[in-house]
């Protein structure tokens, strides 16, 4: 089984910050914190870090000025209960409004809107998402403030029932319900708003991976007959790995930030019942957390390869279902099931040792939160016994000390999604890190390239032409010109680099040496043997790949009587049909299509790699004269000597790179 390179390190670092700080703030920056061997953290990174902070601050802040109000409103409407059960809160209320805490609080806002209001050109056009976020963390002060104010009801209501004191139990019984009916709308929103963050989150990472993976033929480049093959999956790490990502590193970031509120309450609730109980919490919550850690290295690895043997096992099945008729006529039905049992049977062994490690560090989880039970009643019991506390403060100890060892043990209790998060985040930074156009360029096996210049005439000044990551040379020092009436055919036996040429002048294939003229990208139209159908309508399937293209629908039948396809728009009823064109279609019937493509584009240049191969002569006669008729200039691969007669001049290509370039009589 290969083992990935990746662990938790500075690698681990700069993928998740590559990959989840652009939602939020950019993180294009020339001001590099470190050096050049080392760098993963930038200036924008480092301003990133400083605005959530300055945002925790001033959510901190408001909700202050929040807690003083609802207190001060609550003990006006109630002021007899204030006065006989919560008249330390009021006081200690009092005191805050008597510090200097509020007016801190006021210069925190002012400073921080300042702060946005400077980086308002990087963040101005993600108010939404600052603005959820925002509302998250304030949702998650509440949340936390609501827990506390339970465990104080929870303590006063055991002591109440312990002393017999029914006044007390049916006050306290009163403000739990209040707080409850305060407490399960606030919770639905913050999971509903979380919820809606990841998938906002999700769409605009999906589309910015999207963007990149079409830019610059990404996706031909990654693709795994191509140059890159280094980076398997592309379709899972978008799909899958983007899903997971958004969700888990919300559900991550905001359970850390809860765990530290938990943390910071309930420790000094804690605290002040016994100093003893708290200093041994810390302890224990240090122990599992590097336990956790030591065995968390070892399942990063495991579940990175999980990730990608499962999508192996995925791709073999989709492969079989969309070459089904050519498997079934070869009857080659016993070879692709050994095929995809092996990759079965790759994946099961790999998750067999993952449940293997899943079981160890289950079993040390489950110990270890068992035992905390009983932790609180060893150290807090004694103390009651001696009179020391009142009963109601065993309940309250133990809530807390389940809050505080919750918050400490986040790493321990998490730590197999927080593994599969890690193998997530290295496979979607080194997806990200793939589609620099650089990485496409390899260096160490290639040292010269094919350039590209834009000319109004195809043309090749000494063009030597290698295979992606070969040293094996396909055609070699080749020059030619491919102007106007003076059409190319490119002839020569299976194998030779044909076709490899025609990808060579489309910009697919760079590896070599020499120049190519060629005029733009949309005036240029390339036709494969197999013709790419399109998921879409009839009249989609005939613009491809100018749908914006304004023709009417009698237009269309017109050019679809040229290549003789005249009943194609009746048979299916109308240009507005949707079908699976790809199976309803014919070869042949796909090959005229395409042709119509060229006639409704009118491209300057048409490049025709075998396309015409599932016709018969008198159709292939009729698409080539109405090319010369439309005045498009075209160059063709093929073997059929019929096809000679439409062109001008012929390219030969023998075995070992050498060529013949002659002319054609008319």
């Amino acid at each position: 089984m290969p083992q990935t390179r990746f662990q938790f390190n500075r690698q681990l670092v700069r993928h998740f910050i590559e990959t989840a700080q652009p939602y939020f703030f950019p993180t294009e920056s020339t001001d590099i914190i470190e050096s050049p061997r080392v760098q993963y953290i930038t200036k924008n990174t480092w301003i990133f870090l400083g605005l959530i902070g300055v945002l925790v601050l001033t959510v901190v802040s408001l909700a202050f000025f929040l807690t003083i109000g609802l207190t001060l409103l609550t003990n006006r409407i109630f002021p007899d209960f204030f006065g006989t059960v919560a008249g330390g809160l009021v006081t200690s209320v009092n005191g805050f409004l008597r510090s200097s805490f509020p007016y801190i609080a006021i210069v925190v806002i002012i400073i921080s809107g300042v702060i946005f209001v400077s980086q308002k050109s990087k963040v101005g056009d993600k108010w939404k998402q600052w603005s959820l976020l925002g509302l998250l963390l304030f949702l998650l002060l509440v949340v936390n403030g609501l827990n506390v104010i339970l465990s104080y009801a929870f303590r006063f209501i055991d002591t109440a029932l312990n002393q017999k004191n029914a006044d007390t139990f049916w006050q306290f019984m009163i403000v739990y319900g209040l707080v409850l009916v305060a407490a399960i709308p606030i919770i639905v929103i913050y999971r509903y708003t979380r919820l809606k963050l990841g998938l906002m989150w999700r769409e605009w990472l999906t589309e910015h991976f999207l963007n990149r993976y079409f830019k610059n033929r990404a996706y031909y480049e990654l693709d795994s007959n191509a140059i890159n093959t280094e980076v398997d999956n592309p379709d899972q790490r978008i799909t899958q790995d983007i899903k997971s990502f958004t969700t888990v590193t919300l559900d991550f970031l905001l359970d850390i930030l809860d765990s530290i509120l938990t943390l910071l309450s309930f420790s000094a609730i804690l605290y002040t019942i016994s100093k003893e109980l708290t200093w041994g919490l810390l302890i224990y919550a240090i122990f599992g957390t590097a336990v956790a850690l030591g065995v968390g290295s070892r399942l990063v690895s495991i579940n990175y390869n999980q990730l990608r043997l499962e999508a192996n096992f995925r791709y073999s099945m989709v492969r079989v279902r969309d070459n089904a008729e050519s498997i079934a006529f070869y009857g080659g039905e016993s070879l692709e099931r050994k095929q995809v049992v092996e990759r079965l049977i790759e994946a099961i062994k790999n998750f067999d040792l993952l449940i293997i490690w899943q079981s160890i560090i289950t079993l040390f989880q489950l110990g270890y939160n068992y035992f905390t039970r009983l932790i609180p009643y060893l150290i807090i019991a004694p103390l009651y016994l001696q009179g020391e506390l009142d009963f109601g403060a065993i309940a309250q100890a133990s809530v807390a000390f389940s809050q505080v060892l919750s918050a400490l043990s986040l790493i321990t209790n998490q730590i197999q999604g927080i593994t599969e998060f890690a193998a997530s985040i290295n496979r979607l930074g080194e997806f990200y890190e793939s589609l620099n156009p650089l990485s496409f360029k390899k260096e160490k096996t290639q040292t010269t390239f094919i350039h590209t210049q834009e000319s109004p005439d195809v043309a090749l000044e000494n063009i030597t032409l290698h295979p992606p990551n070969s040293e094996r040379t396909l055609i070699e020092n080749v020059s030619l010109n491919v102007s106007n009436h003076n059409n190319l055919l490119i002839m020569g036996a299976s194998g030779t680099g044909k076709s490899s040429l025609l990808r060579a002048i489309a910009g697919l294939w760079n590896s070599g040496d020499g120049i190519i003229y060629r005029p733009e990208a949309e005036e240029i139209l390339f036709l494969p043997q197999k013709p790419y159908m399109i998921l879409g309508t009839l009249k989609e399937q005939l613009l491809y790949p100018n749908l914006e293209n304004n023709i009417t629908d009698q237009q269309l039948n017109q050019v679809l009587k040229t290549v003789n396809l005249p009943d194609l728009a009746e048979r299916f009823e109308g240009f507005d049909a949707q079908e699976n064109w790809e199976n309803v279609l014919s070869l042949g019937e796909q090959q005229r299509v395409a042709f119509a493509r060229i006639l409704i584009t009118k491209p300057r240049y048409a490049i025709l790699d075998e396309a015409t191969s599932a016709l018969d002569v008198k159709n292939e006669q009729r698409l080539y004269q109405e090319l010369s008729h439309m005045g498009t200039t075209y160059i063709s691969v093929g073997h059929r000597p019929t096809l000679s007669q439409y062109h001008q001049q012929l390219l030969e290509i023998f075995d070992g790179g050498k060529w013949e370039l002659k002319g054609i009589k008319s």
